[in-house]
């Protein structure tokens, strides 16, 4: 009974053992992939965003521009936006040193943007005892209104003299400024009787 049980046994074996052999491979990710893949995932995900550098804009890569001083203007001038806000100019008579407060229109501003190139020298002769003038070596835009001047007037005559009045007169003018805290007595004394020579400089700080 033994020897006819026996090949069966064999026999369902060796079937047993070619079905495991000839079955299908799985379609499922061995679990040494899925961790891989996890790694993978997890180690994307989880940068810090502190390690990304921002992005550099123009602002720190373009150096700053420092204005430069026009070499044509005074120190005390930085850009041409300053300098038309001056409203103070020098006038120097031999020793003294006048100031004088600029009035404000197309006159002033056009005597200002030569002055801003240096100083103006002006040789003066006396006029009827009331005034000095002399000739600016330019024309001036005009802005003529009646005017009674008065000792320390600073008057633009037809576009083209400077007038110093230390005397009153009345006439068409131009009114450039004025001469400050001096008297008419002293006025006088400082321009004396005949011809003199002034400077005219805008006001440093």
């Amino acid at each position: 009974m033994f020897k006819q049980i026996y090949p069966t046994s064999v026999f369902i074996l060796f079937a047993a053992i070619l079905a495991a052999c000839t079955r299908a491979p799985s379609l499922t990710p061995e679990p040494t992939e899925a961790l891989s893949l996890s790694a993978t995932t997890v180690l994307i995900t989880t940068i810090p965003s502190s390690s990304v550098s921002p992005p550099v804009t123009s602002t720190e890569i373009l150096p700053s521009k420092t204005p430069t001083r026009e070499e044509t203007l005074p120190n005390s001038i930085q850009n041409h936006a300053e300098f038309m806000e001056i409203n103070q100019m020098n006038i120097k008579i031999g020793e003294y040193t006048l100031k004088a407060t600029l009035a404000e229109n197309s006159s002033v501003d056009a005597l200002k943007e030569v002055l801003a190139k240096g100083p103006i020298t002006i040789d003066m002769r006396d006029y009827a005892n009331m005034e000095k003038v002399g000739p600016l070596g330019m024309d001036l835009p005009r802005n003529d209104t009646q005017i009674t001047t008065q000792a320390g007037d600073i008057i633009l005559y037809q576009g083209s003299a400077l007038v110093i009045y230390y005397e009153p007169n009345s006439w068409n003018f131009t009114r450039l400024g004025k001469i400050n805290d001096v008297s008419a007595e002293e006025l006088k004394k400082i321009l004396g009787t005949g011809n003199v020579t002034i400077t005219l400089s805008l006001e440093s700080e």
